[in-house]
């Protein structure tokens, strides 16, 4: 399994820990004759360990480019479609997909569409759960605007929730990023949405189960231009 570098440290510090707290039970305990805690103990660590770890695993996935559809940026599962007024940057109508990542997703985050990085912007915030409605603009995330080819854009948000506290992007303004290319990381639950021009065509529901950089979200029209 391939670890993602957002997580060497992490890993490093939680093992140690680990360890630590290991000796210090097998220390209070060796003399008592009572191997059931020592076991309990042991067991419960190796799991607790073992979970940061796999939380950041890299999986290896097929990467598609097909510039009318637009991809989910993350595993998890559709928790918001409709049509909202974006106010940030694009100023108009958009259609919202909104995907929730529980612990147990892969968090890393793909690029949805091909082309040149037209905004980015980190914003401080609040750290309400993912999935509740003024997340998106209250609590602590990143906005990406991605120009395609033919001029049309769709921008992107990753957000903190109540457990995340770290969002990674790779994001730099003026650079081309491949279509499923990685964007970033968010540690420890969150959500993205993704903004598309409100006639695309949506391919989701909310409740489905996505993969990031596998599942089309949404098709876009071919007659839009700029």
């Amino acid at each position: 399994m391939k670890i993602n570098k957002e997580g060497y440290t992490i890993i490093a510090v939680s093992g140690l820990m680990c360890l630590a707290i290991w000796l210090l039970f097998y220390w209070l305990l060796m003399n008592r004759s009572d191997s059931l805690l020592i076991w309990a103990s042991t067991l419960f660590l190796i799991c607790f360990w073992g979970f940061i770890v796999a939380f950041f695993r890299e999986p290896r996935r097929v990467r598609i480019h097909d510039a009318d559809l637009v991809f989910s940026p993350c595993d998890g599962r559709v928790v918001v479609t409709e049509v909202v007024v974006e106010e940030e940057y694009l100023k108009k109508e958009m259609l919202q997909i909104s995907i929730f990542m529980s612990v147990t997703n892969v968090h890393m985050n793909w690029v949805p569409v091909a082309g040149k990085v037209d905004y980015f912007k980190y914003h401080p915030g609040r750290f309400l759960v993912a999935w509740h409605p003024k997340s998106s603009t209250e609590n602590e995330r990143t906005t990406t605007v991605i120009e395609m080819q033919d001029g049309r854009k769709v921008l992107f948000r990753q957000i903190a929730g109540l457990i995340a506290r770290r969002i990674i992007s790779y994001m730099k303004v003026g650079s081309e990023v491949e279509q499923n290319s990685v964007a970033g990381f968010i540690k420890f639950g969150s959500r993205v949405d993704v903004l598309v021009p409100k006639d695309s065509q949506l391919l989701v529901s909310i409740g489905d189960a996505v993969v990031g950089s596998q599942t089309p979200i949404a098709r876009l029209k071919k007659s839009f231009s700029a």
